[in-house]
């Protein structure tokens, strides 16, 4: 305890997002001073900043991007985990490699489809990392703090989840995540931690970074977050 009585976190679910995010970003007529207004609306925790790619929207929670050196990044592999692993850039990309093309959605009803998405699976991690009899739950933790989040073991398996390093045939770009950012097309893109650094293999799955504010902690895309009820 502080000693100091701290705010109670406001919670956002998805109406409050679209109405101010969804809508706002599907023009670019929003210049800087107006987006400026609205995230300070949200409050510092809940703000991100815009960008419009190639049908993109790129948000983040820090109001800025973590960079990457390739000759210092490690990806911390622990938690409950007879083996550590502290995989650098190259080690990651040495291990067996999966390609896939997939949609990826936003739980603000965008879509970009056809996404070309390379790098490893899961379960090629664990198969060095040695999961304990007790983990049955996976924690990202990304370099844009305080973004974690969390998937069980069983949705990390599934046969499209990958840790993804390339995207479209390059490098996977600073805005969508470099050096590798998780991928599971069967959920929203908030599950997709980005500006990977750690996975951890814990009890069980938590609610995440915007869990907390008030969505479904299993964002399956057209069944959650009030989508097919």
């Amino acid at each position: 305890m502080t000693g100091v009585d701290e705010p109670t976190p406001k919670r956002y679910g998805r109406g409050l997002f679209l109405a101010t995010v969804a809508g706002g970003l599907s023009s670019l007529a929003w210049a800087k001073p107006v987006w400026t207004k609205v995230s300070a609306a949200l409050g510092p925790v809940e703000s991100f900043v815009p960008f419009v790619p190639q049908g993109w929207r790129i948000y983040t929670v820090s109001g800025s991007m973590p960079t990457f050196d390739r000759t210092t990044w490690r990806l911390e592999v622990g938690g409950l985990v007879d083996r550590k692993l502290s995989l650098s850039y190259d080690e990651l990309r040495s291990l067996p490699r999966a390609h896939q093309v997939s949609d990826f959605h936003c739980v603000t009803g965008w879509t970009v489809k056809n996404v070309h998405w390379a790098g490893v699976r899961l379960r090629d991690i664990f198969s060095e990392a040695k999961p304990q009899f007790d983990a049955h739950g996976l924690q990202f933790v990304s370099a844009e703090v305080p973004y974690v989040d969390y998937l069980t073991l069983d949705q990390g398996l599934i046969p499209d989840v990958m840790l993804a390093y390339e995207m479209d045939g390059k490098p996977l770009p600073r805005e969508h995540g470099a050096p590798l950012r998780l991928v599971i097309p069967e959920m929203y893109g908030y599950k997709g931690v980005k500006w990977l650094q750690q996975l951890n293999l814990v009890p069980q799955a938590e609610p995440g970074y915007w869990e907390q504010l008030g969505y479904d902690r299993d964002a399956w895309v057209g069944r959650s977050n009030g989508y097919g009820t």
